[in-house]
């Protein structure tokens, strides 16, 4: 039989209770007892604490202490940025388990780091502790398989963005998953559904109503005069401004296909269709990545000045970040054509920061979608705003009769005054439910949101959040993944906004996910 040796970490004052019950979670997921439990490590200044001596107590190991200097000088599998600022390692848990097993190349974790609100305990041992039997989820990997990051063999690790620098610029071929999108997360099973984007409760009855009298009318070709007329006119533009396209993701398509691009530029992390679409053609996407210490905000001088086509959302997918209209507008140059996605810019009280309708900027390009506050995605419409001669030119890319009457019949209705007013309505009421959310998620340690979150939608980090995504799932709820999104990774969750008593059973769900690893 092995020695497992444990790594806690603790806040002041924290409960022997406390302390143990975490400790007991740790050894169940490793299909341990408390007999193969050798010693109790920690950080030296929280030996000390009642909580851990009488945790060390009850199991009847000694607390290992070691220094700060310590316990930094070893690389762990899950680094945290708060413990870093705090005691100088990026996990004590871990770095503790692992310094108390030894620290040579056979060391690795059963179980790496599980935490409740004040604590946090790791696994970890020298040997496997069942040579021929691995416990149910968990496998004890040496150093030099690359558990331990850092190590000799050990694969690249994915760095966070609270790690890299503030931005930069270059080519991709990645392995991101650029077609994946939310409804995959729920597809199939019954799940509430914080992936998707849509606006619950939606189409309104009088928007069904409109759409189910369009049908006596198939047999003839569709006629998108009066909705383009009626876009024009909500935007106040002329109707060789518009085209109405089948949702926003189909223009992306017919932009990759029909401008002249030799540099194409995504602004990420944000909706990837739009990369997807380009590079589908056989275009080399160049990508400018946005950080979490800038609160993922655009600096319009981080785009490359021979880009001849930018993307930018906003506000954007999956940040829920507003940028500046003028920001934006900043982007624009005689040779290059600025596209903008503003999909979810209707759930903004006021609009603020529109681009749509604006003729003073030269090469804008900015999409719109009803199937997001309207309930559409399933009737696939959008539309695109554009100087006359770049909507002839996307217009001639598209099939005949793109848009079906239903659809046509559902964009004209949602340009009329009371639609939009309702639509302002829904936005005051989504920036209301939007601050209930992030005011719960402040309430766990473990959260990370993006501040001033503008959207219908949260993006939050949390370490392990694709294991949290799976418990959720378990609990009954579908959150959209993080690290399909250039620029995240595995730690990102993104979380739409609903009302108050899904956002509450949520947090709920969330306060359990949490605390199943530990």
């Amino acid at each position: 039989m092995a020695s497992a040796h444990l790594g806690v970490g603790a806040r002041a004052g924290v409960p022997v209770d406390e302390v143990l019950a975490l400790v007991e979670a740790v050894l169940r997921e490793a299909g341990l007892t408390r007999a193969d439990v050798r010693s109790l490590a920690t950080l030296d200044a929280r030996a000390a604490e009642p909580g851990i001596a009488g945790a060390a107590e009850v199991l009847g190991v000694p607390v290992r202490a070691f220094t700060a200097e310590e316990l930094a000088a070893v690389p762990v599998p899950h680094p945290s940025a708060l413990p870093l600022a705090a005691t100088g390692t990026a996990s004590v848990a871990e770095a503790a388990a692992l310094l108390a097993a030894g620290g040579g190349t056979s060391v690795g974790l059963l179980v790496p780091k599980r935490k409740t609100r004040r604590v946090t305990c790791a696994l970890a041992a020298s040997v496997p502790v069942r040579p021929n039997e691995d416990a149910p989820g968990v496998r004890l990997l040496p150093r030099t398989h690359g558990y331990i990051a850092g190590e000799p063999g050990s694969p690249p690790t994915i760095p966070t963005p609270h790690t890299t620098a503030a931005m930069d610029m270059h080519l991709h071929t990645d392995a991101h998953d650029l077609r994946h999108h939310g409804d995959a997360e729920v597809r199939d099973e019954k799940l509430i559904d914080l992936a998707v984007n849509v606006r619950t409760n939606t189409p309104p009855d009088w928007l069904r109503e409109r759409i189910a009298d369009s049908l006596t009318g198939l047999a003839a070709y569709p006629d998108g005069r009066a909705a383009r007329a009626a876009v024009a006119e909500r935007h106040d533009l002329p109707s060789n401004r518009v085209l109405l396209t089948a949702g926003a993701a189909e223009a992306f398509v017919l932009i990759a296909r029909a401008l002249p691009v030799r540099r194409p530029v995504v602004v990420h992390p944000q909706f990837t269709e739009p990369e997807a679409a380009l590079r589908d053609v056989g275009h080399e996407v160049g990508r400018v990545l946005l950080r979490e210490e800038d609160g993922f905000r655009l600096d319009p001088a981080a785009v490359p000045e021979d880009a001849d086509l930018v993307v930018i959302g906003n506000p954007t997918n999956p940040t829920s970040v507003l940028h500046p209209a003028a920001s934006i507008a900043a982007l624009a140059r005689p040779w290059r054509t600025v596209v903008v996605d503003e999909a979810f810019l209707d759930a903004v009280p006021g609009e603020r920061e529109a681009l749509a309708g604006r003729t003073d900027v030269p090469g804008l390009v900015v999409l719109r979608s009803l199937t997001k506050t309207w309930g559409l995605a399933g009737l696939r419409i959008g539309y695109v705003l554009a100087d006359p001669a770049t909507i002839a030119a996307l217009e001639r890319t598209q099939p005949l009769w793109p848009v079906s009457t239903p659809a046509l019949v559902a964009a004209e209705a949602c340009m009329s005054r009371a639609a939009l007013a309702e639509a302002e309505h829904a936005a005051h009421r989504i920036g209301v439910e939007r601050a209930h959310l992030l005011a719960g998620l402040a309430e766990f340690d473990e959260v990370r949101t993006v501040p001033e979150s503008e959207g219908p939608f949260v993006l939050m980090r949390i370490d392990g959040a694709d294991t949290i995504r799976e418990r959720l799932r378990s609990l009954g709820f579908a959150a959209r993944r993080g690290d399909t999104f250039p620029g995240l990774d595995r730690n990102w969750l993104r979380i739409a906004v609903r009302d108050r008593v899904t956002t509450n059973r949520f947090l709920q769900a969330l306060d359990q996910a949490l605390l199943m690893g530990g």
